[in-house]
């Protein structure tokens, strides 16, 4: 059982979309197909509000990084996060990545930032500039660059609904061909 336990897994932890958002989510997605630029799509089950990023890491911090997140939810109950807004990184001229965010003023921001505290004590960066945001497609070439932009502007004060949060999962991720597979390795419960 040892041997493994010494296996590292890539990790992270998110927040999981609420399912009755995903229609209206999915719609976003096809209007940014209309302008036939190349685009990779985050399939519905994999859209998530990612909360840290940690890498490969062993079961050993895994254990670490569970009791961290025990440590900080205490202080938190269950939230809600108004989803609205479309945007791009790192920005309009050099579109990489395609987002939905949060309206200000959520609990997410100081949840991470509380996370972020105790995970720095197991050697972890602090994240820079946290944003939270659900990434919905990563663009893949300039093709048809303006169109992707216009779109975004067209979207920029879209609002997608509200949703709320009472867990916090995480996730191991399995780098496939066909794209990552995300499963549960623990979720812990808000109050």
């Amino acid at each position: 059982m040892k041997a493994k336990e010494a296996k590292s897994v890539r990790s992270f932890l998110a927040i999981e979309l609420e399912e009755d958002l995903v229609p209206k989510i999915l719609d976003v997605q096809k209007e940014f197909k209309k302008t036939n630029a190349n685009i990779k799509y985050v399939p519905s089950e994999n859209m998530h509000f990612t909360l840290k990023f940690f890498g490969n890491v062993d079961g050993e911090m895994i254990e670490d990084i569970s009791d961290s997140v025990e440590r900080v939810i205490k202080n938190y109950t269950s939230f809600d996060l108004n989803i609205k807004n479309c945007g791009c990184f790192p920005n309009k001229d050099v579109i990489k990545v395609l987002w939905l965010g949060l309206e200000e003023g959520s609990p997410i921001k100081s949840l991470q930032k509380d996370l972020d505290k105790e995970f720095k004590k197991h050697g972890f960066k602090k994240e820079r500039n946290f944003i939270s945001h659900l990434t919905i497609g990563r663009v893949k070439s300039p093709k048809n660059k303006k169109e992707i932009r216009n779109t975004i502007e067209k979207l920029e004060d879209i609002e997608i609904g509200q949703m709320t949060v009472s867990k916090i999962c995480l996730k191991k991720s399995t780098l496939t061909p066909q794209g990552p597979i995300y499963e549960d390795i623990k979720v812990f419960k808000l109050n």
